[in-house]
């Protein structure tokens, strides 16, 4: 029997142990009155001659993570999901047989404890156990308290375990649900009315990625998991809701990468009577926000790099940022021969179905994206590269569109939407006929077209990848460490 096998039937022993003791267990209820970070704000810096008349007592429930016993004497510490304190248990005050049955407990195991509070001589805040209840038999033990766990691949499948012994991992996850709160906040004290819209579509659309697809019987039709919400939004829009919003969940059938996981959580929203400058300064304030709210500051550090949120933001055309951050020769931009040939030399693999604008995007992405630490805007594209964005007035073959990149990373983009249904079809048909998207269940979306016809108002939309904003406020370098769950392959 390996050492594994060895602990798992030694646990199982002092599981049937405690059982022969009279102890269930696992306890069905269990009520503490006060959360561990409660007790250690409140009292931390209070002296022991002062805990002496407070005559509180305190129940918490929690995991057990250190054990030291000396003899009638247990030290330990036991860890809620806000903080961990020390616990005194004596044999004098629990008795020497719930003294018996507490040096059967194991680390890993979630107790009760009842006491009340003083200071240790090193002046550590402790619990005096009056009493020590066994809530959960823990029948696995946690990794080695010297080693912890380590494995990423371990950590992430196991993410239970992870949150168990890596409180950095636990504070990653608070802060994340804390900044999608704050992001409601913002956006509800803006007048935007947050929605829901299909998760499994007809046709997928909104952006282009190959769809998960699935099936539903009674219906007897193929449906696909959605790439992006974005056509649906358009829809409300079009009903009359001004300003709308989701954060939602969307799927694409691709690779699988430190910045892209199958499964990832965006934030759309979109404004009647606006364009993509008015964007721009909304993005920038909630950048801002969300970072004073959440950090109490606009100084980051990302990557070992020092970023700094605060407004305003550089903003550079597409073609700009290639000649005077990519330090491509302007001349070359004006050449499609020059542009493929300059791919070459830069050994950038290329599609038969790459036009010009995507090489020159290619080109960005190889030139210009590992410069952009700082947050910048990258405004007007080609209207090839950005179907559903509306042409600049005074430059048709660009579009209103930006892009936001920060820390060397893609977070956000958004257009000044396109609202002729004449100019979107045309559109949606060139793009299919490029890429050839039927083969993907890709298909001309007639019902928003025609939700087009009845008219939508000056609008634009925005999309902020939720996961890769965690990534720059936790200082994370992978999705994965920002997904609860992420996607892997099977064990």
């Amino acid at each position: 029997m390996d050492e594994k096998s060895d602990l798992l039937s030694y646990r199982r022993a002092k599981l049937e142990e405690l059982r022969s003791a009279g102890v269930n267990p696992y306890i069905s209820r269990f009520k503490p009155t006060h959360s561990i970070r409660s007790i250690v704000t409140r009292y931390s810096n209070i002296s022991n001659e002062e805990l002496e008349g407070v005559g509180e007592e305190f129940v918490i429930g929690g995991r057990l993570i250190a054990k030291r016993r000396h003899g009638k004497t247990t030290f330990c510490h036991v860890q809620d999901v806000s903080d961990k304190i020390q616990v005194y248990i004596r044999s004098d005050d629990i008795g020497e047989e719930g003294y018996s049955i507490f040096s059967i407990y194991d680390i890993g195991d979630i107790v009760g404890v009842r006491g009340g509070i003083f200071k240790t001589k090193t002046g550590e805040l402790t619990i005096r156990a009056r009493d020590v209840i066994m809530l959960s038999k823990s029948l696995r033990p946690l990794p080695e308290k010297w080693h912890g766990l380590k494995d990423k691949e371990t950590r992430y499948r196991q993410r239970y375990v992870d949150l168990i012994v890596n409180p950095d991992v636990k504070r990653i996850f608070i802060l994340r649900s804390m900044i999608i709160q704050k992001i409601r906040k913002f956006l509800d004290e803006r007048d935007f009315l947050e929605v829901e819209t299909p998760m499994m579509q007809s046709l997928p659309g909104g952006a282009i990625a190959r769809p998960f697809k699935t099936y539903h019987n009674s219906l007897d039709m193929e449906l696909y998991l959605r790439v992006a919400p974005e056509l649906y939004l358009k829809r409300l829009i079009v009903g009359g809701f001004d300003r709308v919003y989701e954060i939602n969940r969307n799927f694409r059938n691709e690779g699988i990468s430190t910045e892209h996981n199958p499964e990832f959580t965006m934030l759309e929203f979109y404004m009647a009577y606006a364009d993509y400058n008015d964007l721009m300064d909304l993005t920038e304030e909630i950048f801002w926000y969300i970072a004073q709210e959440t950090l109490n500051t606009t100084k980051i550090e990302y990557n070992g790099n020092k970023i700094d949120l605060s407004p305003p933001w550089k903003r550079y055309t597409f073609k700009d940022s290639l000649i005077e951050l990519g330090g491509v020769d302007p001349k070359v931009l004006q050449e499609r021969e020059k542009i493929k040939e300059l791919a070459g030399q830069l050994e950038i693999p290329l599609e038969t179905s790459d036009n010009t604008e995507r090489v020159m995007g290619k080109i960005f992405d190889k030139l210009v994206e590992p410069k952009l630490i700082q947050p910048i805007f990258i405004i007007d594209y080609p209207v090839e590269l950005s179907p559903l964005a509306k042409k600049k007035d005074d430059d048709p073959s660009m579009v209103e569109r930006f892009e936001l990149f920060i820390g060397q990373k893609e977070l956000a983009n958004a257009y000044t939407e396109l609202n002729d249904p004449i100019d979107q079809e045309e559109r949606f048909r060139r793009q299919m006929e490029e890429k050839g998207m039927e083969e993907e269940g890709y298909k001309m979306d007639e019902d928003y077209i025609r939700a087009l016809e009845y008219g939508m108002p000056p609008t634009a939309g925005e999309g902020i990848g939720i996961d890769r904003m965690i990534m720059l406020f936790t200082d994370s370098d992978s999705i994965r460490d920002v997904i609860l769950f992420p996607q892997l392959r099977k064990e």
